[in-house]
């Protein structure tokens, strides 16, 4: 058991999360480069401003989309604790752990002393791992902070229901992100829990399986599109929460369709065409850092002409209405 916890603490973090989640998408922000790869903050805090400003369900810095790999300590305090100023209490601020659990647990504790409301357990590095090795890298980062933690699953990481049930029986974790999109696996993780147990689709431009997973009882989703265009991850979530399958329909294929097509050409893309996106909208957000490299300018205009139909879409909704 974590010496820490109090479930109480843990169970408030879920709730308001809970409300966050129906009440939008969750946004996992970038992170703010400067052309030679340095952090610049004052960038990011202006980035952050506007990110909070469209009213996400919660916000989730120093996670996969906010390039958590390539930060180290001092620049990972940073960027947590501008996104709580930011948010100023406003909505839950969930950052990234991860690595194995003793360096997981080091950021842990920079997250809790930048102020940050619960942790998203990142899959840890490199090797395959059994069940039982699951659970216990959960558990032993359970037992080394005080903050509410969601675990991952994607990469090298799956849970099965026994597993599940295991570190739902941990007092500080909360919820489960599921990135594989298995959803036969998912139904069983979902019946397996204990109520209140949250789960999230964190899928790679979640919202083209946004449908089918809320169709195993998972309607709350991670949106990168958020991080460049609030607006039009807010549409469809409308259009999603009032079931309007014409327009969810229109949207994945006028928009969601071609932006993964373009994002599956090149490894890395699910992070840097969204940075690139940000930028072909004036948002401070600079380069990725390596081992991402940023697309190339035929890539590019493709983007260019896929953001544009978008924000035409957004414009005609808003015409009709």
């Amino acid at each position: 058991m974590n010496k820490f916890s109090t479930r109480p603490r843990a169970e408030d973090i879920a709730q308001r999360l809970r409300e966050g989640m129906a009440r939008g998408v969750l946004s996992f922000p970038l992170t703010s480069l400067r052309s030679d790869g340095s952090l610049d903050l004052e960038s990011y805090r202006a980035y952050m401003t506007a990110q909070l400003a469209a009213e996400p369900g919660a916000v989730f810095p120093a996670c996969g989309t906010g390039e958590f790999f390539s930060l180290d300590e001092e620049e990972y305090r940073a960027v947590v604790g501008v996104a709580v100023e930011v948010a100023d209490g406003r909505l839950p601020v969930v950052a990234g752990v991860g690595y194995g659990w003793a360096q997981a647990v080091r950021f842990a504790r920079i997250a809790e002393e930048a102020g940050a409301d619960a942790l998203l357990v990142m899959p840890h590095y490199l090797v395959e791992a059994p069940q039982d090795g699951l659970v216990e890298q959960v558990r032993r980062i359970a037992a080394g902070t005080r903050l509410p933690l969601i675990a991952y699953q994607r990469g090298q990481v799956t849970f099965d229901a026994a597993a599940l049930r295991r570190i739902a029986e941990i007092p500080t974790v909360i919820g489960l992100k599921d990135g594989h999109s298995d959803l036969d696996r998912l139904q069983r993780l979902t019946l397996a829990a204990p109520d209140g147990f949250l789960f999230f689709n964190g899928a790679s431009t979640a919202e083209i399986q946004a449908r089918a997973y809320a169709t195993v009882g998972v309607p709350a989703y991670s949106s990168a599109v958020h991080a460049f265009a609030p607006e039009i991850a807010h549409a469809f979530f409308t259009a999603l929460r009032e079931r309007d399958d014409a327009a969810v329909d229109t949207w994945l294929r006028e928009f969601y369709v071609p932006l993964v097509e373009l994002r599956d050409r090149v490894p890395g893309y699910a992070v840097s065409l969204v940075k690139a996106a940000a930028r072909l909208r004036g948002l401070p957000v600079g380069p990725v850092r390596a081992p991402l490299t940023d697309p190339g300018p035929a890539d590019i205009a493709v983007l260019e002409k896929v953001l544009h139909t978008g924000l035409d879409l957004v414009a005609d909704l808003r015409r009709t209405v």
